[in-house]
């Protein structure tokens, strides 16, 4: 598999695995592979929530407000 950058891209690149210690290959392999992991569980989760809808189990809007402000407050 072939990727091709920009040379501004492959030079912000470089930048970025420099100061990582790497090199551009590994950089832009182990963040795809984190994207890709990140996108996985986020779909999962999303499915989780559509089948937990269907089921009827729903948290109600003055619920879900107080929630939040408990998180932010904390």
């Amino acid at each position: 598999m072939e990727v091709h950058f920009t040379p501004e891209q492959e030079a912000l690149l470089s930048q970025i695995a420099n100061h990582a210690g790497t090199d551009i290959e590994q950089l832009v392999k182990d963040a795809t592979l984190r994207m890709v992991s990140e996108d996985a569980r986020f779909l999962a989760a999303v499915d989780r929530g559509i089948a937990a809808a269907d089921r009827g189990e729903f948290v109600e809007e003055e619920e879900m407000d107080a929630r939040v402000e408990r998180m932010l407050l904390s």
